[in-house]
């Protein structure tokens, strides 16, 4: 199989056991030499145009960079005569059209959300990365990042950014994301046989940055001395890409370090790469896989390097090599790739303008200055003042009024003649001049300011629109690019989190929050809740379980939005007062004055809550059905109450029940003694005893309580009771015989 980056032979090199750890680091530093040349080979061409359009947007009245140098030596000075010099006059106009682009994608600035794709994704997860993400760009200063990457776009055709990781602080293990600025474009070194625009497919990268030689010694002195290595490059060409006399060139060198593994494919469904945990499980238990592919596997290797030595080393974290391409124009002619920006084609338009004004500079500047036209005699004796009309101003100037016609008539008074005029060849030649770069970059006079005959606001915003057509494919590129970086945060999150720890996230609104991150969690989101009221009152998310995507949405920032919603709500609020009722709430929160949001709340405190609306309670017949079902759950809570009442008297009842049958039974106990006693006791006596337990059994309030039994026997015993005082029913007392006798049980009982 075909290896044209030498990625493979690099990854059996590095494996082979026959050679050591000297031989692997000089064969990394072989490849990355060969991969500098190619780059440099690949982009050589386009990058010395790029950094001739670099300079040419640079261009000022100073520098005269926008002047070819053999049109300066023909019209400058020579050997300090000035006597042939000619006017060479800069008037820029390439920067503003390049910031109708840059100022454009600052107020309507491109960022990444968050979406999730899989089923084991959670939609609660993905906020939680986009609010992730919107924190590290903003630790990262991510929009210099961002605003220096289009502005090197849209000038010269190409722009980059990068992701960096970094310790939270110089006391800590704990890591975080960070979006690095790439100030010039010309220090790094991609692949040239990428084919998506942002360098996704990129199998290697190279960011340079050249030292003095005291400073690298300073900042590597454990590294080899660069006589020694100077004495290493002998007879290598590449040498003085590397080091010279007075600069050391260090680059951070990134590539894909590839590994070929078997992927099993178990009869569950889930995958596993050999030598992994989840493929010896399967194997200690008998498992055999289904399927079985031969596959990549990628890990991107990082390591700093002068050319000749490695002087850091490490694993990135990531799947991507973290450096992110933002592309203007892009051409691939004949094999050859070639970048270019906005000013490209305005160079010569620009060119033109400056040469035609400097014509008429010169035209105006060397003609002769308008004099005074008079009679001969007329300035005699005034002589010295009229020699120096033209150089001071003078309160008045006479005439020789001696001067007169053949006729004696005074002359006419002297007059000046008419003043030289620019030529109409070189005006129009200069505003056909800025026309033409108005054409080459595609933006005219309604998106650069200038007034036209449109009198409505959308012929207007029709107009600017048709220029920003023009130049969109800037804004869509930079959109791409942050898709693209969002990507590789959103990837590195579950890994460089890789401990359970509090993370701020900040919302669209820049309000800040803190959320738990557990990576061991097994679920995206598990929530906590309180064992006393068994409500939710937290949750922990794990952003590595699932898989999510990035897509890109470009638009004005919440600043500006919120403005604009502002001055929207005013006019609407001017024209019908009557919404101050219904809105007014959120108008005075989208104000940034002190206290506008305590000031927003109690307001809303006094709008009715179905004006204020939740959920359904819009919809006239959810409403209904809404507060149809509170009115029976108000019955049901009654129901429920009436229930509960029920059965406490119930049981009330029940123990009134129990203490009445203990009445009866103490009754019997004592009629049975009394009994037994009744020949020692008297009859009078025994009548009085019965008829005080009566009495107290008649007070007691368990008789009120019905009881099937129980009532029976009490009213029996009711009912053969005499009054108070009074002696039973038949002239003898209960319990006793005719003859006055107590009766004695029968046998048996």
């Amino acid at each position: 199989m075909a290896d044209p980056t030498g990625l493979v032979s690099a990854a059996e090199v590095s494996d082979s056991p026959k050679k050591g750890k000297v031989d692997r680091k000089k064969d990394i530093l072989d490849q990355a030499r060969h991969r500098m040349k190619l780059a440099i080979e690949a982009f050589g061409d386009s990058r010395e145009d790029e950094l001739d359009d670099y300079r040419f947007y640079a261009g000022s009245p100073d520098n005269q960079w926008q002047w070819p140098q053999d049109v300066l030596n023909t019209r400058g000075a020579t050997q300090g005569q000035t006597i042939n010099a000619r006017p060479c006059l800069t008037i820029n106009k390439l920067p503003q059209h390049v910031r109708q682009v840059t100022n454009d994608q600052r107020q309507n600035r491109p960022a990444g959300k968050v979406i999730p794709v899989d089923d084991k994704a959670d939609i609660e997860v993905a906020e939680i990365l986009d609010g992730m993400v919107r924190h590290i760009e903003y630790i990262s200063d991510a929009d210099v990042a961002y605003d220096t990457a289009c502005e090197n776009q849209v000038v010269y055709g190409e722009g980059y950014f990068r992701i960096l990781t970094d310790y939270i602080d110089d006391e800590s293990f704990l890591q975080d994301i960070k979006i690095g600025r790439i100030r010039n474009s010309f220090s790094v070194y991609m692949d040239p046989q990428i084919q998506d625009p942002c360098g996704s497919d990129a199998q290697w990268c190279l960011i340079t940055q050249d030292m003095t030689k005291d400073e690298f010694e300073k900042e590597y002195p454990d590294a080899t001395p660069i006589s020694s290595l100077t004495e290493q490059g002998v007879g290598d060409d590449q040498i003085s890409a590397w080091i010279n006399d007075d600069v050391v060139r260090v680059a951070e060198y990134f590539y894909f370090d590839n590994e070929q593994k078997d992927l099993y494919l178990y009869p569950d469904g889930t995958s596993a790469l050999e030598g992994s945990p989840q493929a010896k499980t399967a194997k200690e238990l008998g498992v055999e896989p289904l399927k079985t592919r031969k596959t990549t596997v990628k890990k991107v290797k990082w390591c700093k390097i002068n050319g000749y030595e490695i002087l850091e080393e490490n694993d990135w974290a990531g799947k991507y090599i973290p450096v992110i391409r933002v592309v203007g124009n892009e051409f691939e002619i004949e094999g050859q790739l070639y970048i270019s920006g906005l000013i490209r084609n305005a160079k010569d338009p620009q060119r033109m303008y400056n040469y035609w004004v400097s014509q008429e500079a010169e035209m105006l500047a060397l003609a002769p200055k308008s004099p005074f036209i008079g009679y001969g005699g007329q300035f005699e004796g005034y002589e010295d003042k009229w020699k120096t009309a033209n150089i001071n101003s003078w309160p008045y100037l006479e005439v020789n009024e001696t001067a007169v016609d053949g006729q004696g008539n005074p002359l006419p008074l002297p007059q000046r003649s008419m003043p030289p005029q620019a030529s109409s060849g070189v005006l129009q030649a200069k505003a056909g001049a800025s026309d033409d770069i108005k054409t080459v970059t595609g933006q005219y006079d309604a998106s650069l300011g200038a007034g036209g005959n449109e009198k409505s606001g959308k012929a207007i915003l029709a107009r600017e629109k048709q220029s920003d057509t023009g130049t969109y494919h800037f804004v869509d590129n930079l959109a791409r690019a942050v898709r693209y970086g969002t990507r590789q945060i959103v990837d590195l999150i579950p890994k460089i989190y890789d401990t359970k720890r509090i993370a701020r996230i900040i919302g669209l609104d820049g309000e800040t929050e803190h959320v738990t991150i557990d990576p061991n969690q097994q679920s995206p989101v598990t929530p906590i809740t309180d064992p006393m009221t068994d409500q939710v009152i937290g949750k922990i998310y794990n952003p590595g379980v699932g898989r999510y995507d990035v897509c890109v949405t470009t638009g004005p920032s919440y600043m500006t939005k919120r403005q604009e919603a502002m001055d929207a709500m005013q006019q609407l609020l001017q024209g019908n007062p009557q919404l101050w009722g219904v809105a007014g709430d959120l108008f005075i929160k989208n104000m940034d004055w002190p206290g506008a949001q305590e000031m927003a709340e109690r307001f809303a405190n006094t709008i009715p809550p179905n004006i204020k609306g939740q959920g359904d309670a819009k919809d006239p017949e959810m409403a209904q059905a809404h507060q149809a079902i509170e009115q029976l759950t108000q019955q049901v809570q009654q129901l429920s109450q009436a229930l509960e009442q029920e059965k406490q008297s119930v049981e009330h009842q029940k123990v009134q029940n129990d203490h009445f049958r203990a009445d009866i039974e103490a009754y019997k106990a004592e009629t049975e003694r009394m009994t037994a006693l009744q020949p020692q006791i008297d009859p009078q006596m025994i009548q009085q005893m019965v008829i005080k337990t009566v009495s107290e059994l008649m007070q007691n309030p368990s008789l009120e309580q019905e009881e099937p039994q129980s009532l029976e026997m009490g009213e029996m015993h009711m009912q053969g009771m005499p009054p108070m005082g009074q002696p039973p029913m038949g002239g003898m007392p209960m319990g006793l015989p005719n003859n006055g006798q107590p009766s004695m049980p029968p046998q048996g009982m």
